[in-house]
């Protein structure tokens, strides 16, 4: 039993279900650009002092370490 209260899960369930295929991968897409960017962001906030080009360095390498490699 989940001891954390979610009441808007039913409605964010209705909406997904309400999307077609087409709409949930751009939502998906969507949500991942996001989320790259907010990690680049806080590389940003974290390491001040490096470049542009460094911080994309950073980035690519996490990137990287989170890819799945088993196939």
């Amino acid at each position: 039993m989940d001891p954390k209260p979610r009441p808007n899960d039913d409605a964010y369930l209705r909406v997904l279900r309400a999307m077609t295929p087409g709409q949930r991968a751009q939502k998906a897409f969507e949500m991942s650009d996001f989320t790259k960017s907010i990690f680049k962001d806080g590389l940003r906030r974290r390491f001040p002092e490096l470049s542009e080009d460094r911080i994309h360095q950073i980035f690519l390498d996490e990137l990287a370490k989170c890819h799945n490699s088993n196939y």
